[in-house]
């Protein structure tokens, strides 16, 4: 695995609204060509894109089978160092890139193997196997917890308890980027009750600063599409959303997904084994319920996950509408409980992505040394693989 450093100004990869641009597509080619041929490896067709406003991934096939390029966008760009150190620290529970550029956000990692939705097949409600996969999950994030530090330095954000008030009123100052009265935005009525709750939510981050558990990676979009399963165990990926936060948070979106599958009555197996593997000093402080809400009931569920696109955007750029709406949809539905006259937006996962191969007239061998191999038409509805699609 590479790891490289930042590198120069002038080198820089440019923001994603550049991913279209012949030189820096070029540029990108010839990384990945560059890190492939280090492994004996090198590419056997054109690569296909899958495009959205947080990311650009392409599948890249090679005569060794598929590997996977990923270019992050300034929001989620601190994904490729988190890899690599991931990587270090817990090898065989994610996937080992075969190489990363933290500075330009960008990393290649092999073919992982099918997902745990694509494992299960039709019978996404085996619930045996969340009580396996929770668990492991466990164990990554005690394994990693020593470290968080060290990923705060890399660029990972940090929603940790004593950080969210913070980040909470920052986001509810961001009126234009809530959407306030916009179609899929917040309501009037939902805004001055999230405002009017942030006494009390800076008081459940401090019960949850005090509760004994330690913070350490928190994944905060673990579902079915993001698990790999392997002879070995199983592999965790799609660390764009991820942040040090409190542990519990990741179960707000594992449980929803759950939820989905299974049905809300049988949600608490699951979350039970993922608890117990939890360090015994939460046990009297604090209880697995109330840190995954932030609190009893009525309280917040989930507060690392607020602002964290907002968070880490660059000064004056304004986020993704879409992708502000799904976090924005997490914070309504997690923050305050839905009661008479606040629903919860965005209810429900996402629907299992349907493969679709992806159409192109490009030579299925290399054209020539001055573009090594073509880049097919984007499938911008990014269908095809798991990565990013929930």
């Amino acid at each position: 695995m590479t790891d490289a450093a930042t590198p120069p100004a002038d080198r820089a990869a440019t923001p994603y609204a550049d991913w279209a641009n012949a030189h820096w597509r070029d540029t990108a080619l010839d990384w990945v060509g560059e890190h492939l041929a280090r492994h004996g490896r090198r590419v056997a067709g054109p690569v296909e894109p899958r495009v959205r406003p947080w990311s650009l991934v392409w599948r890249v096939p090679t005569d060794a089978g598929d590997v996977w390029f990923k270019a992050n966008n300034p929001g989620t760009r601190h994904e490729a160092a988190l890899l690599g150190a991931l990587a270090r620290l817990v090898p065989g529970r994610v996937l080992d890139p075969v190489a990363v550029d933290a500075g330009r956000g960008w990393s290649l990692l092999p073919d992982g193997g099918p997902t745990l939705r694509e494992a299960l097949g039709g019978d996404r409600g085996l619930l045996t196997r969340w009580e396996r996969v929770l668990p492991a999950y466990a164990d990554l994030q005690r394994a990693v917890a020593p470290a968080a530090g060290g990923l705060l330095a890399l660029g990972v954000p940090d929603h940790r308890p004593e950080a969210l008030p913070e980040l909470f009123g920052a986001l509810l100052d961001d009126e234009e980027s809530l959407l306030l009265g916009e179609e899929d935005g917040l309501s009037a009525e939902a805004y001055g009750r999230l405002r009017a709750h942030r006494s009390a939510f800076a008081e459940d981050c401090r019960r949850l600063a005090g509760s004994g558990v330690a913070p350490t990676v928190q994944h905060d979009d673990l579902h079915d599409g993001n698990v790999f399963v392997a002879g070995d165990g199983y592999r965790f990926f799609d660390w764009g959303d991820a942040s040090v936060a409190h542990p519990f948070g990741t179960l707000l979106v594992t449980l929803n997904s759950v939820a989905d599958a299974f049905g809300a009555a049988r949600r608490r197996p699951g979350a039970g084994a993922a608890a117990r593997r939890l360090p015994g000093a939460v046990v009297g402080r604090a209880r697995p319920g109330d840190a995954a809400r932030g609190g009893p009931p009525g309280r917040p569920r989930d507060p690392g996950q607020p602002g964290a696109l907002l968070a880490s955007r660059p000064p004056g750029r304004r986020p993704d509408p879409r992708r502000v709406r799904r976090r924005g949809a997490r914070l309504v539905a997690g923050a305050v409980r839905p009661g008479p006259g606040l629903s919860r937006p965005g209810g429900g996962a996402s629907p299992a992505p349907t493969a679709r191969p992806v159409a192109s007239s490009a030579p299925a061998t290399p054209p020539g040394p001055s573009r090594p191999w073509p880049v097919a038409e984007p499938d911008r509805r990014c269908d095809a693989h798991p990565w990013n699609f929930q």
